[in-house]
């Protein structure tokens, strides 16, 4: 009787442990017991619709006019049509220099009376989306003066776009430039920067001169 209630303990204890199931083992998916699916909570604010990134292609970009005004001297009534939004204020400077040629670094611009930096750019400026002109007053630092661009008559425009051939010296000019100590004094200088070496520069200069001036004798 020992064994058989030994045996029924060890059988028992058996079925508390798992199966052990062999590496081909297929489970019918069936025999699963249902789950209900997982629903996540509602968020309690909706999430905003994405706003298309994609930029409109050149050309097509909104533009904006601008004008830059300034009161003192000098004074500047500069009106430039069609900007695109995206143009800097450093651009915007770059254009008034081309009218006016005052450097850059001397022009401010001001917008509601306070400085505007050269990084902003003009939609950044913009007090709403609707606005279709931006007004600047401009102050010239340093006493700076506009100048306009130089035009040139068509004449003088047409002889300067010509190639001029270079002019060479007659004879005469070249024999008295030889003669003069000016001449020989700037090729021992030149010998001198070249080799950096003074002995030999004063050594050369002399044996140019004098094999010149044997050469002149000789004739």
């Amino acid at each position: 009787m020992a064994e058989v209630a030994f045996a029924k303990t060890f059988l028992t204890s058996l079925d508390s442990r798992p199966v052990k199931l062999s590496p081909d083992h297929i489970e019918d998916p069936k025999t699963f017991p249902p789950r209900p699916p997982y629903i996540l909570s509602r968020m309690p604010t909706p999430m905003s619709k994405l706003t298309s990134l994609s930029r409109p292609p050149p050309g097509q970009e909104p533009s904006i006019s601008v004008s830059l005004k300034s009161l003192r001297n000098p004074p500047l009534d500069i009106a430039i049509p069609a900007l695109p939004l995206s143009t800097s204020v450093l651009d915007v400077k770059a254009a008034v220099q081309a009218q006016t040629r005052i450097p850059i670094d001397k022009l401010k611009l001001l917008l509601n009376r306070r400085p505007v930096a050269d990084s902003k750019v003009l939609k950044e400026l913009l007090a709403s989306e609707s606005d279709k002109a931006i007004d600047f007053s401009v102050m010239v630092l340093g006493g700076a003066a506009a100048v306009p661009p130089e035009e040139k008559p068509a004449d003088e425009a047409a002889e300067t776009d010509t190639p001029v051939s270079t002019a060479q010296a007659d004879a005469a000019t070249v024999e008295a430039e030889l003669e003069s100590d000016a001449f020989w004094a700037d090729v021992k200088g030149f010998l001198q920067q070249r080799l950096r070496a003074q002995d030999k520069a004063d050594e050369l200069s002399s044996l140019f001169r004098s094999s010149w001036q044997a050469s002149r004798s000789s004739l």
